[in-house]
């Protein structure tokens, strides 16, 4: 296998493994004992199991690396890291025991998400090799996404989760147990909708900012500042507030898409 090849399918591994971990760590921990702590460290790992899928695609077509190997690979990792792991996290962060009434719930909403996910990543793969020989019709198709893209899915469903366990929350809001466990299903489901639904979301690759590049440096840096700051003493809320923001700027620019398209 060339280099150019290796290169994108070892960062695509390194995302699966950061999936794979939050797996293995969240089955081997302890019902009820730490809860808010795993779900903040499977977070962080999760997130940076995104960053390396946002990596591997771009290090991909800058070397010229892109190959059908590789689009596989990185499908099925985003099946396990953003498909199971959220759903795996939710049914053990609800404290639930086989035979509860939550906990069929639970499972059929992390069932319907799991299977939302993998649906969205075959419809999605099937489309880029249908454009395959068309170049700037597979460009233009990427600029939006058919439906919720999954590592987006993940994010807003691990930030519902750790911003609903948070200490923040607990001193402003008292959620009953049947409350957060309500909320968190109904949303697994609705995320789910959104994955396999034909509403166009935003790609970030297609955002472009007409800046002189002194001044895009200095944003940049000045936004790095505060992501980091964000992160390390208010990650919860951080979270809760950029995934959420997605949401909501997707839902916006998708319903003004549908009326161009509609008129």
């Amino acid at each position: 296998m060339k280099r150019s090849y290796v290169i994108p399918n070892i960062i695509t591994a390194f995302s699966l493994s950061c999936g794979l971990f939050v797996i293995f760590k969240v089955n081997m921990s302890v019902v009820g004992e730490n809860t808010y702590q795993l779900i903040y460290s499977s977070a962080l790992l999760l997130m940076l199991a995104a960053f390396a899928d946002l990596l591997d695609g771009a290090v991909a077509r800058a070397m010229h690396g892109e190959s059908d190997f590789g689009c596989l690979f990185d499908s099925l990792s985003d099946a396990i890291s953003f498909g199971v792991a959220p759903s795996v996290l939710l049914l053990k962060s609800l404290v639930l025991t086989s035979g509860q009434w939550m906990a069929i719930f639970a499972s059929m909403g992390g069932l319907f998400y799991t299977i939302s996910g993998v649906l969205r990543l075959v419809r999605y793969s099937v489309r880029s090799y249908e454009l395959k020989e068309s170049k700037q019709e597979l460009q233009d198709d990427r600029k939006r996404f058919a439906g919720l893209p999954i590592p987006a899915a993940a994010a807003l469903a691990i930030s519902l989760n750790l911003f609903l366990n948070s200490p923040f929350l607990a001193q402003h809001i008292d959620l009953g147990y049947t409350t957060k466990a309500g909320v968190l299903i109904g949303f697994m489901v609705l995320l789910g909708a959104l994955m396999i639904s034909r509403w166009p979301f935003p790609s970030l690759k297609a955002l472009h900012v007409r800046l002189s590049s002194f001044y895009m440096v200095f944003l940049t840096s000045v936004l790095a500042i505060f992501i980091l700051y964000g992160i390390f003493y208010y990650f919860p809320f951080v979270l809760f507030v950029a995934s959420f923001g997605y949401l909501v700027f997707g839902l916006i620019t998708g319903f003004i898409v549908m009326l161009r398209r509609k008129f």
